[in-house]
């Protein structure tokens, strides 16, 4: 079943954010990952949002939790979190 990371970000320094990107983008894509949303316009409709919204598609839970915890994101993630306010969560798909 597939499953989606849902990420809502604010970004606090965007040069060390750059980094994160740079790593985590290949990263993704490392481990079957595709991204359905990045960045681009949002509208919050309820509750306190972030300026940033990603979607990413993995196939399935297993995979998803591999690639978080993989070398790959963890170092992406050295520059991301310091850089950041965040929420990261992994939604199973119906």
């Amino acid at each position: 079943m597939a499953v989606y990371a849902i990420v809502h970000v604010d970004v606090n320094d965007a040069e060390e954010y750059a980094k994160y990107a740079a790593i985590a983008g290949p990263a993704v894509e490392k481990f079957g990952g595709e991204f359905l949303a990045r960045g681009g316009e949002c509208f919050h409709m309820e509750g306190q949002g972030r300026a940033r919204n990603v979607i990413i598609r993995f196939k399935d839970m297993e995979t998803a939790k591999t690639f978080y915890h993989s070398a790959e994101y963890q170092e992406a993630l050295s520059y991301g979190i310091p850089a950041a306010d965040r929420e990261y969560t992994f939604v199973e798909g119906v």
